[in-house]
């Protein structure tokens, strides 16, 4: 049974494709008939226009009141312009577990059939701390911080996750050949930490090597333990294995507050006309739902999705079907 508690969720509908598949989102999740209070705002540019910040502070204050944000893509500047969006709110409320689960849809052929990878990323350091200045001109440094803290924390959730799951493998990646003392501290921190969870095998493989054997057999893997930008890459390049970024979902976890994301971009050249797939920002939510202990209603959420994904009837054009961002949601919302 559903319970009866409305929940105060944080909403970002983003620009460009965000507020259409936003907006099919929120009306999948509430035919689910869980109760939700939902408190939207701008961010990046929208949100300048608007009130002269990119992150207002009214939005601030209602992801510390609510501990929990549903968020859709935010355009962020090449090159200038304002920071990202994502990583400022991720540093602010210390959100240092990125978690993108990979895994097929079925009815939907890709290149790599049964993928189910879980990606762990840490979250708030390496080189996105974002520490960059001129030493003179024409020489610029950028400084990459890792810590025992930040390595420790992100390791645990992993091993602690792959525990609960019932997952077998973690492995670290790193490139600890070069970058003797930073990630050398990462894989210290992954070891140690390791030492507490018996049942689950580790390894450690380098970045490098990890793209190649993951492009000839993504199967050997099953948890990777990653730093923020190996992270970042490599979940995109898994995310190819199942389909593209339109499809796979992100959360980013702290020990306060939850944003829930999709990890795609804003693709502001399809925007307004109902063409976008909500998929990756849909099963983002499922993973909220999860978060929530709303359990019953995330997997009635996967099931029709996967159905209509089996039925391929009402699929957008990005995965082969002619429907619109609007009939993709009615689809899911007949299956429920």
């Amino acid at each position: 049974m559903t319970n009866t508690k409305t929940h105060k969720v944080t909403l970002i509908p983003g620009d460009g494709i965000g507020p259409e598949v936003t907006d099919a989102v929120v009306r999948i999740l509430e035919a689910t008939g869980v109760k939700f209070d939902w408190e939207r705002f701008a961010a990046g540019a929208k949100a300048f226009e608007k009130y002269k910040e990119y992150i207002p502070k009214e939005l601030y204050e209602s992801i510390e009141r609510n501990k929990l944000a549903l968020k859709g893509p935010v355009t962020t500047p090449v090159g200038g312009g304002f920071s990202s969006i994502n990583v400022t709110l991720r540093k602010k409320f210390e959100l240092y577990a990125n978690f993108r689960p990979i895994k097929n849809l079925p009815g939907l052929e890709t290149r790599y059939p049964n993928v189910d990878l879980i990606i762990i990323r840490e979250n708030t350091e390496g080189e996105y701390v974002g520490l960059e200045h001129e030493v003179v001109p024409g020489v610029v440094e950028s400084l990459k911080v890792i810590t025992e803290k930040g390595s420790t924390r992100i390791a645990k959730f992993a091993f602690e996750y792959a525990r609960k799951h019932g997952r077998k493998k973690i492995h670290a990646i790193h490139k600890a050949n070069i970058m003797k003392m930073s990630d050398g501290l990462f894989l210290k921190c992954a070891r140690e930490v390791g030492k507490g969870f018996p049942e689950i095998t580790y390894g450690e493989h380098i970045i490098d090597n990890t793209c190649m054997q993951l492009v000839l057999n993504p199967y050997q893997y099953d948890v990777l333990l990653l730093e923020n930008l190996y992270g970042d890459i490599v979940s995109d390049l898994c995310a190819a294995f199942v389909g593209g970024l339109g499809l796979v979902p992100g959360a980013n976890l702290g020990a306060e507050a939850a944003i829930f994301e999709a990890v795609h971009g804003s693709a502001p050249d399809i925007a307004g006309k109902d063409i976008a797939n909500p998929t990756a920002l849909l099963q983002s939510a499922v993973l909220m739902l999860r978060h929530m202990d709303e359990s019953a209603a995330a997997d009635r959420i996967q099931t029709a999705l996967e159905k209509v994904y089996e039925e391929k009837k009402s699929l957008t054009r990005d995965v082969g079907g002619t429907a619109g961002t609007k009939a993709f949601a009615d689809a899911v919302i007949a299956a429920l």
